[in-house]
């Protein structure tokens, strides 16, 4: 899995988004946080859902029981980078919460339903994080 992430990483730089900017009907952007313990840059595709001017991605891990390292990251974190095609821009990262989260919920089973089955199987809810433009 690390391997495919890298591997699209590169072809979504090469190509600006071209043929890799989408996975079925959801859009991909690329997120790189600061590592909580390294302090290395991580870039991960993650599938995203635009509302206004903000985007909103889900730390699903694929129904993993543990949250993705990029999620850790932007918890110790809020500063994080976002790449849309040959876009690059700065965000700030919140967890989305109750309502808010409840609201943003059927929009990204919209974009993506396999969101469900990752939430069904994991025992614990998966964030839903909003990046707003820095």
């Amino acid at each position: 899995r690390a391997l495919f992430a890298r591997l699209h990483v590169i072809l979504y730089r090469l190509l600006r988004g071209r043929l890799v900017g989408r996975w079925g009907a959801a859009p991909v952007l690329l997120l790189t946080t600061r590592g909580r313990r390294s302090g290395r840059r991580r870039t991960t595709p993650l599938l995203y859902l635009a509302e206004g001017d903000i985007y909103v991605v889900v730390a699903t891990n694929d129904g993993a029981q543990r949250h993705p390292g990029w999620y850790l990251n932007i918890v110790a974190d809020a500063e994080a980078e976002v790449e849309i095609g040959a876009r690059r821009f700065a965000v700030t990262a919140e967890t989305a919460v109750a309502d808010e989260r409840t609201r943003l919920w059927q929009p990204l089973l919209e974009i993506y339903p396999n969101y469900q089955r990752d939430q069904d199987r994991a025992d614990r809810q998966m964030p839903v994080i909003v990046l707003r433009r820095a």
